[in-house]
């Protein structure tokens, strides 16, 4: 297959729809000689907060010299984005190799065994770990699981280290309706004698993960109990025992953010401990300080002033506004939301209409959008409408602060129609 055939081929496959489990992950793996196997993997879970820790990682690793491979979803701007190597998207003609040799295992799992067609990401899952640990060598590969822990496709290998973003109300068709459910699929990242770096504050829930800890006799790394994270304003500093970082302040907008990069300082620092990696610490928050992340407070247009945020939960919605808040308190913001089916839509619209002088709902072109009409009906703001084209509506946007948000697959689009 060329390039185009390639995504042609992996994109029909989102007809197959969600279907949670690992059998097929490893029969193919099998059939493909265990290429995950071979890699150095840093394992990242979590509700939010994935793909910024994932980005602090590699920017403070390749600060240091060493050559990082990532696997991070949804794409943003480019679907080669999903597989990188120190930040750079792998190239059509790799994603052509790669999508060609999957291919033939997919095709003898569908014809061979009863275990059902794969999704669309157990394929991309798929193309990652033969790319990393058959064909391209890399140092490190941090790896984005994509739906909890326990049935993602990405659950398939023994990582040097994992990590815990966060865990909040999310998915819970598939991961559960309670707190505690979703602690339990995604406590099942922690693998026999990995560390375990994590971020909890539920009590039920830290007691949890302190048992999954003991029980594969690892050590836990918890944020506000091993290390902590002192804000202050737009910087924070990190103590954990001897190590003192202070004064960071990042590129990535949020206090949440003091959070995540706190989770890579505390990961890095533990493999350094361990002598699975050299780090240099100045240079490693040089690199963490430098790293930035698609779609999470990103300006795509400075006048007038247009930010996009992939915010999609409560949680992250929440940050959003608090984000807002410290570094633009003074301005009107209209917003401009769309959103996909099977989220707290009502909760997070409420969330975010005290801070909109206006608001606007419309949709987008994907399977799961929702229509405008249905998003219109959860609005109570006085100053609302219904966009019917977004892209038009942002051209000639003339008030003075737009916040585009509700989906990361939302803001994917709006940025491809902004270039």
């Amino acid at each position: 297959m060329n390039y185009l055939d390639s995504l042609y081929w992996i994109l029909e496959r989102e007809k197959h729809g969600i279907k949670p489990g690992i059998k097929r992950m490893q029969w193919m793996l099998d059939a493909m000689d265990n290429p995950q196997d071979n890699i150095k993997g840093i394992h990242v879970v979590g509700t939010n907060g994935k793909g910024s820790t994932v980005t602090f990682l590699r920017s403070a690793l390749v600060h240091n010299g060493y050559e990082v491979g990532t696997f991070t979803s949804p794409h943003i701007d480019t679907f080669n984005e999903r597989i990188s190597i120190n930040g750079e998207p792998i190239s059509d003609d790799d994603i052509a190799f790669i999508a060609t040799k999957v291919r033939e295992v997919v095709e003898q799992l569908e014809t061979q065994t009863t275990l059902g067609a794969p999704t669309e990401f157990e394929v991309i899952t798929m193309m990652m770990f033969y790319y990393f640990g058959a064909v391209r060598t890399v140092d490190f590969v941090v790896v984005e699981a994509g739906l909890g822990a326990m049935n993602d496709s990405t659950n398939v290998f023994k990582p040097i280290l994992s990590i815990l973003t966060s865990i909040s109300l999310d998915h819970t068709n598939i991961l559960g309706e309670t707190m505690l459910d979703i602690a339990k699929d995604k406590g099942a990242v922690v693998k026999l004698g990995v560390p375990f770096v994590y971020h909890v504050d539920d009590i039920e829930i830290e007691g949890y993960m302190n048992n999954v800890v003991e029980k594969n006799h690892t050590k836990g790394i918890k944020l506000n109990r091993d290390f902590v994270v002192v804000h202050n304003e737009k910087e924070f500093n990190f103590r954990w025992n001897e190590y003192e970082f202070n004064d960071i302040e990042l590129e990535m907008k949020g206090t949440h953010q003091h959070n995540n990069a706190s989770l890579a300082i505390a990961s890095l620092v533990e493999l350094h401990k361990r002598g699975v990696a050299t780090i240099d610490f100045n240079k490693m928050i040089d690199g963490i300080e430098e790293a930035k992340w698609q779609g999470r407070i990103e300006t795509i247009r400075e006048e007038p002033l247009t930010i996009v945020d992939g915010a999609h939960n409560t949680e992250s919605i929440q940050a959003l506004i608090d984000t807002m808040e410290m570094y633009y308190p003074d301005r009107e913001i209209t917003i401009l939301f769309s959103a996909i089916d099977g989220k707290p839509i009502r909760t997070m619209i409420e969330q975010l209409e005290p801070i909109a002088k206006e608001f606007f709902v419309t949709t987008f072109d994907y399977p799961k959008a929702l229509p405008a009409d249905s998003l219109y009906e959860e609005v109570d703001h006085d100053y609302k409408g219904i966009v019917k084209d977004y892209r038009e509506f942002i051209e000639h946007f003339e008030g003075d602060l737009l916040l585009v948000t509700g989906s990361l697959y939302f803001v994917s689009q709006v940025k491809e129609g902004m270039k």
